[in-house]
């Protein structure tokens, strides 16, 4: 009887770690990009305040779930946090730079 199988493998806490980093980046990750985008939407939009609040509002939904579902999508981790990062850090910045809305 072979008890290798029952073992658990020497990359299992590498795996955890993964699991992990990709889970914080779908979730914490995803919802930042998804309100910081929403918010630079809604800023950059010619409609009225409350109209592109609302839109904005509106689509921050579909961009939390398509990047979430991405996220655990796509094979390569480093990939999913430089995106979804990249872009969170950069919506940001960009609305920083455009301050408030007059």
């Amino acid at each position: 009887m072979k008890t290798d199988r029952l073992t658990p493998s020497r990359r299992a806490p590498a795996r955890a770690i993964a699991m992990t980093a990709r889970c914080l980046t779908a979730m914490v990750g995803g919802y930042a990009a998804a309100s910081a985008l929403a918010s630079l939407l809604a800023r950059m939009l010619p409609a009225s305040r409350a109209e592109a609040t609302a839109w904005g509002m509106i689509l921050s939904f579909l961009i939390y779930a398509l990047l979430a579902l991405w996220a655990f999508h796509e094979r390569r981790l480093h990939r999913v946090a430089a995106i979804i990062w990249g872009s969170a850090i950069l919506s940001a910045a960009l609305l920083w730079l455009m301050g408030p809305r007059p």
